[in-house]
């Protein structure tokens, strides 16, 4: 297993762990209920998120093999934080998601303008804040 599999296994189980201790702790009121699906929602499209930024980061890796790799992830990040977006009414999660729908047109820019090695680490920082921010 890679590292990043590796990283990826245990960042599943801390997010599916977390989402579980919630769901736990809620009461099972409506509106508790309805708060522990808005958390899992935020939770389940974060790791996506996390899926696609890493996907983007091996893209750039291979960009002369396959160019349009790095356009297919940052368009996937994109329709998750959309996902996001529509789902949540949290200033912080509204934050984190604007933060990295910033960070991804600006990689996307500099791909076409013709810059095949573009800085992802405002990438990868802004999706890290928005798992932050997702996990409750």
């Amino acid at each position: 297993m890679s590292e990043v599999e590796s990283r990826h296994r245990r960042r599943r189980t801390a997010i599916a762990a977390a989402a579980a201790a919630v769901a736990l702790t809620m009461g099972l009121t409506a509106t508790g209920c309805d708060a522990v699906n808005k958390a899992l929602d935020c939770v389940q499209t974060a790791d996506s998120i996390a899926d696609s930024v890493t996907d983007l980061q091996q893209a750039v890796e291979n960009a002369a093999n396959d160019p349009t790799q790095t356009q297919e992830s940052l368009t996937s990040i994109e329709n998750n934080l959309d996902k996001i977006g529509d789902k949540t009414d949290d200033a912080d999660v509204d934050k984190a998601v604007d933060n990295l729908r910033e960070a991804v047109t600006n990689v996307r820019t500099a791909v076409e303008n013709g810059d095949n090695t573009p800085d992802l680490s405002p990438v990868t920082d802004a999706a890290g804040e928005l798992t932050k921010v997702c996990t409750p």
